[in-house]
């Protein structure tokens, strides 16, 4: 069978991949700057409009399966010191954010943190007020932080598996690479951007992705040739996904149209991962059609799978207990095959780690339970 292939991007005159620039992405924040200097020119005090990015405001899209923001707006002003410094801050920012454009920079967000302590009175007293910003920022400007060039310490996701794409490096120069074939045992490690104009998928014989919590278990599998074997693309969340990974899973979908499926340890913490993935975050409901990817599917490590492959497992804490009382009311775990699941959990008090199907074997997982849960989805 032929690679799966996507539309190939636009050429240049001799031949070379164009990527797609968002030559636009800072005109919002130069357009905020001119609204307040407009308000000062005409001796008003200062203020911006932003919707509220407060529970009250956030709604659960059943239709869509994603958090979204409503439309109640809120008013920052200079009236106060407290708005006043906030807004001093605020363009501080958009100040740097262009600064880096035109230098063709970028910078961490901890960097981002510790540059404002130039800033005298305006300069930032936690790195969460300044995250806290930058996401006020995206949600007034309709724009990412990658977009305005701020990213965290670490990169997203590793990647193995039959896919092939084009990633233009920080010289411009378009390298093609297999995600198997071409990389380490490590695989394919995404960068903190992967949007068309940085990564573009040229195709794939994957006929799904597998994405796994845990390092130790991406290693099992890959070791077991589980991705030859079966078709499949790993891609390893390293816990709770950065939001490139999320993205990552998210334009696969879409655009290769593979289904993914989740693959976690057996506890609350674990399920809330997959519902990262599949349905967004409320911290991050602003962004939640960039990032969720609603068709993808929790394979395990379910309670049900505790006791019918009777895997060894922890007794649960009080805080597990009330973590999982807590996703009973989440409408992101309000089918009745959650509410099933995690009643069981509660009921028997167990939590199990992906690692427990060793107890059969270093290649139970790969030859037994994956197939048969897979093969139960309809995935294979």
């Amino acid at each position: 069978m032929p690679p799966r292939r996507v539309k190939a991007p636009t050429k240049t005159s001799d031949g070379a991949d164009l990527p797609k620039v968002r030559a636009d992405a800072l005109a919002p924040t130069l357009s905020l700057a001119g609204q307040i200097y407009d308000q000062l020119d005409r001796g008003e005090i200062p203020r911006m409009r932003l919707p509220l990015r407060t529970k009250q405001n956030l709604s659960f899209q059943a239709r869509d399966g994603v958090w979204k923001l409503g439309k109640a707006m809120g008013t920052r002003s200079a009236r106060k010191l407290d708005g006043a410094l906030m807004l001093l801050r605020t363009f501080y920012l958009v100040d740097f954010i262009n600064e880096m454009a035109r230098d063709r920079k970028t910078s961490t967000l901890r960097e981002l943190y510790y540059i404002s302590e130039a800033w005298e009175d305006a300069k930032f007293h936690t790195e969460d007020e300044s995250n806290l910003l930058i996401e006020d920022l995206e949600v007034m400007c309709e724009r990412l932080r990658e977009d305005f060039r701020l990213h965290p310490e670490e990169n997203g996701a590793s990647v193995i598996g039959d896919l092939t794409i084009k990633e233009r490096n920080r010289k411009g120069v378009v390298k093609r690479i297999n995600c198997r074939d071409d990389v380490g045992d490590g695989g394919y490690s995404l960068p903190f951007n992967v949007e068309k104009e940085k990564i573009q998928f040229v195709g794939t014989n994957a006929k799904f992705v597998i994405a796994i919590e845990c390092g130790g278990m991406v290693d099992r599998l890959a070791e077991n040739n589980f991705d030859e074997k079966q078709d499949a693309v790993l891609v390893h969340l390293k816990g709770q996904p950065a939001r490139s990974t999320r993205r990552f899973l998210k334009r696969i979908s879409d655009e290769l149209k593979l289904p993914i499926v989740v693959f976690t340890d057996g506890d609350p913490w674990s399920f809330r991962i997959y519902a990262s993935v599949a349905y967004g975050a409320i911290k991050t409901a602003h962004l939640s059609s960039y990032l969720a990817t609603p068709s993808a599917e929790f394979l395990g490590v379910t309670a049900s799978d505790i006791e019918n492959y009777d895997l060894p497992s922890d007794k649960l804490s009080e805080q597990d207990i009330r973590a999982l009382q807590a996703e009973l009311t989440d409408p992101r775990f309000g089918t009745a095959e959650w509410r099933a699941e995690i009643e069981l959990m509660l009921k028997n008090g167990k939590k199990a780690e992906q690692q427990s199907l060793a107890k059969y074997g270093l290649n139970y997982v790969t030859d037994h339970y994956l197939p048969e849960k897979l093969t139960e989805m309809g995935v294979i």
